[in-house]
């Protein structure tokens, strides 16, 4: 994952798993895996014939339309986890937290994997005990599709100061119980996601 979300290789690359095993000196057969992983997240794909390539950057337009699928997920899945109670959620939801706020953030991935690590695993958690699998299924279904338009910036993280206030946000709304207000502050999160995010893909596209 490192060498697509550093820009090692760019999007439309071909990713050969003989090349990639004999540079990373490791055997095919993990390599192969890791791509198969990689190609759910959409950072990659599989083209027949032609084998792996690295995938296109998110166009504004896509990346809006991510976030929409979003905005009909998460403010559900908020607020079925706000209407079960669970002092379980809100300690796992202040690691979250507490973790995206001492992480690094740096230009490359191996100094900011622990602040998306630890941004997906908030997000994550909510879907855990919002108590229905479906609703789950989908939103695993997306990936790492909403980290995407941080691929070959060059910048790595550059929304955490709003991002962890959203985020506390949310968990003061989920420790209140107050379902309406997890559910706002969870809008205000993703609409703060999409309007950041298309404005580093806008100028990357620049670029």
């Amino acid at each position: 994952m490192a060498l697509v979300m550093d820009g090692d290789v760019r999007p439309g690359d071909p990713l050969s798993i003989d090349a990639l095993a004999r540079e990373l000196g490791v055997s095919s057969t993990p390599l192969r895996e890791a791509l198969a992983r990689l190609e759910s997240t959409g950072l990659v794909r599989r083209y027949a014939m032609k084998g792996y390539r690295v995938a296109p950057v998110l166009t504004p337009e896509e990346l809006a339309e991510l976030v929409d699928v979003r905005l009909a997920l998460e403010p559900v899945a908020v607020r079925r986890a706000v209407a079960s109670p669970s002092p379980e959620l809100q300690r796992r939801l202040r690691d979250a937290v507490a973790r995206l706020e001492a992480a690094p953030r740096g230009d490359h991935f191996e100094t900011f994997r622990d602040y998306l690590e630890a941004d997906e695993a908030f997000h994550r958690e909510i879907f855990a005990h919002a108590g229905n699998r479906f609703l789950t299924r989908a939103y695993e279904s997306l990936g790492s599709q909403v980290q995407r338009f941080r691929l070959f910036s060059g910048e790595g993280v550059t929304d955490a100061e709003p991002t962890i206030h959203e985020h506390a946000a949310i968990l003061a709304a989920i420790e209140a119980g107050d379902e309406d207000g997890a559910v706002a502050a969870m809008v205000r999160h993703l609409e703060g996601v999409r309007s950041r995010a298309i404005v580093d893909t806008e100028r990357q596209h620049r670029d």
